[in-house]
């Protein structure tokens, strides 16, 4: 239990061939130097310092023992250096997950320059649109989409995400152009997971029901069929910016538009988040905000 008290203070003695000097080295008294020494020479039974009143000498078997000794400080302080470079250079494994599509366009790229600038990590990305469990799992973060869940998680908002209704020119040049939420059932809405569509109608969130010829779990399946012409169809910004931006694609319902989704990083409770995790954090924060 009182292994290492004293070593220091003798370890500060030896070196210093000082009392004072050695308690001005360690920011304490010399009185304090002078009884964790007697008492460390005591608990070994060995003199280890020749005192004088104008010198201090280290014994021959203090000499053996002060070898030791630094050996032991200098590890610890290299432990210390180890866990401060822990701080500043993330290294080990890192798990995280995210959503297929999302996960693939943006979150995975910014995962692999986040590994160019720390090539010490080991990254695994499950890109999967199923909510995993994080503790069972083992993993780290997870990258969730929309409204979050109750749950015992820390979350932290990264960004949004924003829901278009679209078309091609081409369909509306034959089918017309919806100017309220009432003329969707007269259009052919291409349909994802979901049979209704969510709006904001005066404030307030508003599901619509659509019906259409065609019904996919994919959101570039239903673009790639919105571009062809084949009908209307709602996905995230990320599927559709592009081609809204050179005019394959036109906005439609802007009024009804809802309020962004939060795009988010979930992680279990932990006060002591790990520094790679805190990293990576911020540095998806930064990237996407």
């Amino acid at each position: 239990m009182f292994i290492w008290e004293g070593v220091s203070e003798f370890v500060a003695v030896a070196e210093a061939e000082s009392f004072t000097a050695a308690a001005k080295r360690l920011g304490i008294s010399t009185a304090q130097v002078s009884r964790q020494v007697s008492a460390l020479e005591s608990r070994l039974s060995t003199k280890l310092l020749y005192r004088t009143t104008r010198k201090v000498s280290v014994t021959e078997a203090g000499q053996t023992y002060y070898q030791y000794c630094r050996q032991v400080l200098d590890g610890l302080e290299e432990a210390e250096r180890a866990m401060t470079n822990l701080q500043l250079i993330p290294k080990g494994k890192l798990r995280l997950t995210a959503p297929v599509t999302y996960g693939e366009k943006v979150i995975a790229p910014l995962v692999n320059d986040f590994i160019l600038r720390y090539p010490e990590l080991e990254v695994q990305l499950n890109l999967t649109n199923q909510k995993l469990d994080l503790v069972g799992g083992g993993y780290d973060l997870a990258i969730r989409l929309g409204k979050l869940e109750d749950s015992t998680m820390m979350a932290k908002r990264l960004s949004s995400r924003t829901l278009y209704v679209c078309a091609s020119p081409g369909y509306l040049s034959t089918y017309g152009v919806p100017h309220s939420l009432s003329e969707l059932e007269r259009h052919n809405c291409l349909q994802g997971n979901l049979d209704y569509w969510r709006f904001q109608d005066r404030g307030k969130p508003h599901n619509v029901r659509i019906k259409g010829n065609m019904k996919c779990d994919s959101g570039w399946a239903l673009l790639d069929a919105a571009l062809k012409g084949i009908g209307i169809v709602q996905l995230p910004d990320y599927y559709v910016q592009p081609s809204l931006a050179c005019g394959k694609l036109m906005s439609l319902l802007e009024h009804y538009q809802e309020a962004d989704d939060g795009i988010w990083a979930v992680y279990p409770h932990n006060r002591h988040l790990s520094p790679k995790v805190r990293m990576l954090l911020d540095f998806l924060d930064e990237s996407l905000s």
